[in-house]
């Protein structure tokens, strides 16, 4: 709650964007608690933050957990911030018991994960893990031309150290659900073994705009109409693929967009989602034919643009099944829960073995003011979080 303090909104949720000042504030005061505990902080080029606890074998790499404190515009007080918060809060405890481990245990914050002020999404993650260039998440701008270097110079977070040449032993993150699986089943945590692929796509359909009195229907070249007759096929080709498939549009453009006159260009989204890589390419494989089969009876022109592609990501089994395992031993009721949503982990997953913990969500709610978790549940995940690193991490004797 104090950390959702600063850019706290009306509604109750937080406005906390990537590299501004009050994304420093809000690395400033978890530094601040990281230092309190005892823990080393570093910083590397793009501004990713890692706090450690020295093991009792430095040449053991770090058990690592994390998330990101920036926000969404209109943004909760949990997404990324459990995660952060939880790992500290495992530093806390073992500090309080006095416990050692062999393996440093580290807390990341990591830059940029939303992607609201700068793309790409999960841009300290990314570059950490070699997905693009320090060069090119550098020269990426805000809506007011301010660059992601730049920022990061003026709120102090420029770091010295080199993009990941930091070594990870494993990786856990903790994470609300951010969506209505586990309050749906009465489960109170989620065991991650995967997050979904996904394949974002731009789509615009061409047709003829034309006077909506003197055109008889049978004469018409309506884009909007076949643009509809796709929509639903995504929806449909996502029913056919499931329980793991996804398919939504989300954002509509109608040109000329009057009352009057009939559709001439339409432009919309494709979000399509799986957890297998063969199902998410069946499922493109059916949109490319949807498609064709449109465009002869509409007598309409579509253009299909693929402008993002994520392949599933397996999860790590010896992660996971820690994971599962500290669930067990605490009694915690569970279940498997693939992720739909992107995270962090994603990109740890390509250096180091790494999974995610999920608890439940209010509603299934996310990236929304009125995001909310129960306090026990939130318990529940840290919790797991503890005994999964030390399993990793190992007691010192």
């Amino acid at each position: 709650m104090e950390l959702a303090s600063i850019g706290a909104t009306p509604k109750g949720g937080v406005k906390r964007l990537a590299l501004t000042d009050l994304d420093k504030r809000g690395r400033d005061k978890v530094v601040s608690w990281a230092k309190a505990a005892g823990l080393s902080v570093s910083v590397d080029q793009i501004g990713n933050i890692f706090m450690r606890r020295q093991g009792t074998n430095p040449k053991l790499p770090p058990v690592m957990t994390g998330s990101h404190i920036d926000t969404q515009p209109t943004g909760g007080k949990f997404d990324g911030n459990y995660g952060v918060l939880a790992g500290l809060e495992v530093v806390r405890t073992l500090n309080e018991l006095c416990i050692q481990t062999e393996a440093p245990i580290e807390v990341a914050i990591w830059t940029n994960e939303e992607g609201s002020r700068f793309v790409p999404v999960m841009m300290g993650s990314g570059v950490f893990c070699g997905a693009f260039t320090l060069d090119y998440a550098y020269s990426m701008k805000d809506t007011d031309g301010c660059s992601v270097r730049d920022e990061l110079e003026r709120i102090g977070y420029l770091g010295p150290d080199v993009c990941g040449n930091h070594p990870i032993g494993s990786y856990f993150e903790a994470h609300i659900e951010q969506g209505p699986v586990l309050e749906d089943a009465d489960r109170v945590i989620g065991v991650v073994p995967a997050v979904l692929g996904l394949s974002w796509y731009d789509c615009v359909v061409t047709g003829v705009e034309s006077h909506a009195g003197p055109t008889p229907m049978p004469l018409r070249r309506d884009a909007l109409q076949a643009a509809t007759v796709l929509m639903q096929e995504i929806v449909a080709i996502a029913n056919r693929y499931a329980p793991g498939g996804r398919g939504t549009v989300g954002f509509v453009q109608v040109f000329p967009n009057s009352r009057n006159v009939i559709p001439g260009e339409v432009h919309f989204s494709i979000d399509l989602r799986n957890e297998t890589a063969e199902r998410l390419d069946k499922m493109h494989d059916e949109l490319l034919g949807c498609i064709s089969a449109v465009q002869a009876s509409r007598e309409v022109k579509i253009s299909l643009e693929r402008v993002s592609h994520f392949p599933p990501c397996p999860f790590d089994a010896t992660c996971v099944s820690a994971v599962r395992t500290a669930t067990e031993r605490l009694g915690y009721s569970h279940m498997d829960v693939v992720s739909g949503a992107g995270h962090d982990a994603i990109y740890v997953a390509r250096v180091a073995p790494a999974t995610m913990i999920f608890v439940p969500c209010k509603n299934g709610i996310s990236h929304n003011e009125i995001e909310d978790a129960r306090a026990d549940h939130l318990g529940a995940g840290c919790n797991v979080l503890l005994y999964a690193m030390l399993e990793r991490a190992a007691v010192a004797k």
